[in-house]
């Protein structure tokens, strides 16, 4: 695999992304062509998908706000070598559907998890084969779509294959500014933060999950479930459920959820979490991460096996890099500043008790 790479900048930024290009030996920068004109990161993207080496197998896109290890160029083309034909994307906003589906990834033991069609697709840091970005690029000229990450997802659903999503993330997401509009989110951070060093052994041998089945995800403080099959809906697929609406089409019911909460919430742990951040929230935490555990669980069951040369260490350390963010990513975005180390050791603690009774859960 010879992997070309760029990095996707503003002018405000230049010296910020030169400094990250130098530190991660990528090939250059691609500069917005039109600083003064309305905020589109699709401007950009398309000028750094057109810096491809031509001679060349796969072309990788990181944007200027992210950190990454020295060695990122060199962990992305062993992974291209494994799924030389697969969009790669290496960065899952902890928050997102794909982060909740990236989540449960984790949980279940698996080191790649295929990214939902009803969602933009993460583009912090991407992989493309060389025919797939000059695909995006044709695909993507003329577009009035401003967000790259927005048109990603519909070329990937126009081709039937959906991305693949790193779940280690080594890629992380640094500062709350936003030049294309995304600041109101407040703080935006990858779902899975590993080093490297454990990244790589469960990226090069680390098994699939291609169907997580229904996905528990929270948003703004209150959980959902993305649905199966969420995406041939009227509107795309973009709505929310909420988890209680959900359940009839998980095969769950409110009865079910609301007895092993009853029996299995911890009230020493649910009202410290409630003293800080309210009774509902720790309530939607802790239903949420139940959920999560028993999904999880069921994807385990199908994915079988032994996942061959994942050291156990690096699963271990990723499904609790997994549920330590589950706490912060759940709160609203006026709220995530509040959640220092402290709160998020109380959040993963009490998330902890509740992925466990769902792992307990007996199986559909």
């Amino acid at each position: 695999m010879r992997v070309s790479s760029a990095v996707m900048t503003h002018p405000v930024r230049l010296v910020q992304a030169r400094e990250l290009a130098e530190r991660l030996g990528l090939d250059g920068l691609a500069l917005d062509p039109e600083p003064d004109g309305p905020p589109s990161a699709l401007r950009t993207a398309q000028v750094a998908w057109a810096a491809a080496d031509s001679g060349g197998s796969h072309h990788l896109v990181v944007q200027d706000d992210v950190s990454a290890p020295e060695n990122l160029v060199a962990l992305v083309g062993r992974a291209a070598a494994r799924f030389p034909d697969e969009a790669l994307v290496f960065y899952t906003n902890w928050h997102a559907r794909n982060g909740g589906a990236s989540r449960l990834a984790a949980l279940a033991g698996a080191a790649w998890v295929r990214a939902v069609p009803d969602e933009f697709t993460p583009s912090l840091a991407v992989c493309l084969p060389l025919d797939t970005a000059d695909g995006f690029r044709r695909f993507s000229t003329g577009s009035a779509e401003r967000h790259d990450d927005e048109l990603f997802s519909v070329f990937f659903r126009a081709r039937g294959r959906m991305s693949l999503i790193a779940v280690p993330n080594v890629v992380e997401h640094i500062g709350t500014s936003s030049i294309n509009g995304h600041a109101t989110q407040g703080i935006r951070l990858a779902v899975c933060p590993m080093g490297a060093a454990d990244a790589e052994p469960l990226l090069e041998h680390g098994r699939v999950l291609e169907e997580p089945g229904w996905i528990p995800y929270m948003r703004y403080g209150e959980g959902y479930i993305r649905l199966v099959g969420q995406e041939n809906g009227p509107d795309g697929g973009r709505g929310h459920h909420r988890w209680l609406d959900a359940l009839p089409m998980t095969g769950l019911t409110e009865r079910a959820v609301r007895d092993v909460v009853a029996d299995g919430m911890p009230a020493d742990l649910a009202s410290e979490v409630a003293g800080r951040f309210g009774r509902s929230f720790a309530e939607e935490l802790w239903i949420h991460c139940l959920l999560l555990g028993r999904q999880a669980a069921e994807a385990a069951r199908r994915l079988g096996g032994d996942p061959g040369d994942v050291p156990p260490a690096a699963l271990a350390r990723l499904r609790d890099a997994a549920v330590s963010t589950a706490g912060p990513a759940g709160l609203p975005p006026e709220r995530r500043p509040e959640a220092g180390p402290d709160e998020v050791r109380l959040m993963s603690a009490f998330a902890w008790t509740a992925v466990r009774a769902g792992e307990q859960w007996p199986p559909a």
